[in-house]
């Protein structure tokens, strides 16, 4: 299961944990007989199945809860991929990784696809495979039909077929999608000189909506970042919104930037290169963030 070209993406699906296994084992395996580094990040219900199969060789693999490393889809490529395949550059890399499970949110979903195409991006040219099962069972048809268009390759009963639909851009392109606040939020407008006082207001309104702790430190922190890169990048000024959601908070920067970095927040900038960490910084903060941009402007809207 392993292609010829440096770089492979391939989507795997399965129905039930006795295809799940099958599918990804034998893929870790061979990986494992050729010398080369193997990573599962899966869901935590499916890493138990996997090591029990495995058996003792299991203790070769680094296994993570894609669950918690991932719930935001946005730090997979940086925090997940990255930093297991950047080590071993000299060497092909083998990777399960799961971003899109059943218990994924409408909400959650655009970031999922966004993620899963720009994968290719962010590892076009590399000597690493990554396989990314989807659970054919329980995830509706429109969400198994976006699979094949983020992925140049789809296993079904394991066989290995090219996707007659693959188009990356197009869906990272169809998922960015235009962030509007609901009627309730509270909306203000910020430049140089009401920096500080953009970010003690969006604070004092988390604060009210319950949230606490760490999280408000984090919270902070992703706004400074934000409405500091509005005005050095966006134009000079912009607006901050703040709601309450369920139970979390949503915080919401727009400006008259545009990211035209498609990877923008989602690996990291040189060591020798200034700034460009920001988004980066919000992306592992947050539980969720989405973006949309283009000409018009850029929405950077985050939750916790």
């Amino acid at each position: 299961m392993c292609a010829a070209q440096p770089f492979a993406h391939q989507a795997l699906f399965y129905r039930g944990v006795q295809e799940y296994v099958a599918g990804t084992v034998p893929f870790i395996l061979e990986g494992l007989a050729a010398g080369e580094p193997v990573a599962v990040a899966v869901p935590a219900s499916n890493l138990g199945p996997l090591r029990a199969e495995l058996g003792a060789s299991a203790e070769l693999v680094r296994f993570t809860d894609m669950s918690r490393a991932g719930r935001n889809p946005g730090r997979i490529i940086p925090k997940v991929l990255r930093e297991f395949a950047d080590p071993y550059l000299a060497k092909r890399v083998r990777i399960i990784g799961e971003p899109i499970w059943p218990a994924r949110t409408p909400t959650e979903y655009p970031a999922c696809v966004q993620h899963e195409a720009l994968i290719n991006e962010a590892f076009r040219g590399r000597n690493v495979t990554i396989l990314c099962p989807y659970d054919a069972e329980r995830l509706n048809a429109g969400w198994l039909a976006d699979a094949y268009t983020t992925h140049p390759v789809v296993v079904v009963d394991g066989r290995e077929e090219r996707s007659t639909t693959y188009d990356a851009d197009r869906a990272a392109s169809t998922f960015n999608e235009l962030l509007v606040p609901p009627p309730w939020a509270v909306v203000f407008t910020f430049d140089v000189g009401r920096l500080s006082g953009a970010r003690d207001l969006a604070v004092e309104l988390a604060r009210r909506l319950g949230l606490a702790g760490e999280r408000m430190d984090d919270f902070a922190l992703a706004v400074t970042e934000l409405t500091t890169n509005s005005v050095q990048h966006g134009g000079g000024s912009g607006t901050v919104s703040v709601w309450g959601y369920g139970p979390q908070i949503v915080c919401e920067v727009r400006d008259r930037g545009w990211l035209r970095d498609p990877l923008a927040g989602r690996r990291p900038p040189p060591p020798d290169e200034p700034g460009g960490r920001g988004l980066l910084m919000v992306h592992s903060l947050a539980d969720l963030v989405r973006v949309h941009t283009g000409p018009d402007g850029t929405t950077v809207r985050f939750y916790m």
